[in-house]
């Protein structure tokens, strides 16, 4: 093999301005992430860890588990992830907030669209919040599952999730302790799922997210509110 000399290494361990600038980017991308993250996180070490792990998500750990996350980041185990997403304390929706003014500055156009979805995942357990048995889409049979509506957009700019809500079955309705034991506020009324759909949709209209539709599945599609809403703006 031929040799390369220690001027030769030197040039090519030198970044050149191409790697240089995608780096710097990364660099300033997640300082802006971490800025409008903080107010979200109470404490310091939350905040930390949330710019660990998406590190690890731009890297090979994507869509790993924690286990694979805390190798990737050189944690000696997965504890601190996985005391982040089950116990650290933060602001839910003051991220989805953040999220949805992310979303406009750098996903709004003229052309871009709302898309309502709805998705259940298996949960054999009784404690997970709006768990039941009920029909679900992601295998298309009735299972014990808790139902999750989604609203993203898209646009030529490109794609993302934003708002989500959490149905909650009737048989929660009355169950106070359980649903207090699930960490659903006192304050939240039971809603059918197009009925949350069009409080997902009426928050990011009022945030002044472009749109020229509204696509979705059937259910949504049928609901009068949501249509008439919609027919309003207009939105096809």
């Amino acid at each position: 093999m031929p040799q390369i000399d220690d001027t030769t290494a030197s040039v090519l361990a030198t970044p050149t301005d191409a790697m240089a600038s995608p780096i710097a980017g990364g660099r300033a991308y997640l300082a802006d992430v971490a800025r409008r993250l903080a107010p979200a996180c109470v404490r310091s070490q939350s905040r930390d860890r949330v710019l660990t792990s998406l590190r690890s998500l731009r890297r090979e750990a994507a869509r790993q588990p924690s286990w694979h996350v805390a190798d990737v980041c050189g944690g000696p185990t997965p504890d601190g992830f996985q005391a982040l997403l089950n116990r650290a304390e933060w602001d839910a929706n003051a991220v989805r907030d953040e999220l949805r003014t992310y979303r406009l500055q750098h996903l709004g156009d003229a052309n871009g669209v709302l898309v309502l979805d709805e998705t259940g995942g298996l949960n054999k357990g009784q404690h997970s919040a709006g768990v039941a048995r009920q029909d679900t889409g992601t295998v298309g049979t009735v299972e014990h599952c808790p139902m999750g509506v989604l609203l993203s957009s898209a646009s030529p700019l490109g794609h993302a999730l934003g708002e989500r809500e959490v149905d909650r079955p009737a048989q929660w309705a009355h169950h106070r302790a359980r649903c207090r034991q699930a960490g659903i506020p006192a304050d939240q009324p039971l809603a059918p799922t197009p009925q949350l759909a069009c409080q997902m949709w009426a928050r990011a209209c009022a945030a002044g997210l472009p749109a020229t539709g509204v696509p979705g599945a059937r259910v949504y599609g049928g609901d009068r509110r949501l249509r008439r809403g919609r027919e309003a703006r207009p939105q096809a």
